[in-house]
């Protein structure tokens, strides 16, 4: 991305925007459903989408549903780590499969993480196997998901 690109990208006209809310709404929206409401040219809206695809400021993925594939027991980790491996603990964690999301946090706990697993034991051994394995984890917390009531991918 040229110095150019990147100082386009500070000023976000409306047409950015209404980009980002559809394809946030609908990731598989159309170009020329998106040109209709606007009443500008496909080929605007393309290459709209394109450079901020280009600039990292969209991408647009596939959102599971955790639950729908046989995934009952979620939870979010707190995580204490020996101070000098935080990092160290942070790349090791988040390379675990059940693992879906981890952040380095300032604060009570280092490292948040948030789980998905099939159910209660699957979870034990997550804990007991996997994330005291890791050296330099000191201790955790975990919160187990009873309902969500909001989830939003921003």
């Amino acid at each position: 991305m040229t110095i150019q690109n990147a100082k386009n990208l500070q000023n976000l006209d409306e047409t950015d925007l209404f980009i980002i809310e559809a394809m946030r709404q609908d990731g598989r929206s159309s170009f020329a459903q998106m040109a209709e409401q606007l009443g500008i040219a496909p080929g605007t809206i393309r290459s709209r989408y394109n450079r901020l695809v280009e600039a990292g400021v969209l991408k647009v993925v596939a959102v599971t549903n955790p639950l729908r594939m046989g995934y009952r027991t979620m939870a979010m980790i707190g995580v204490r780590t020996q101070g000098d491996k935080m990092l160290e603990v942070a790349e090791k964690i988040s390379a675990f499969e059940e693992v879906i999301y981890a952040i380095v946090v300032s604060g009570r706990y280092d490292i948040i993480c948030e789980v998905v697993c099939r159910d209660h034991e699957h979870l034990l051994r997550f804990l007991a196997e996997k994330l005291y394995s890791v050296e330099g984890v000191r201790e955790s917390e975990s919160f187990m998901h009873l309902k969500i009531i909001k989830e939003v991918y921003f």
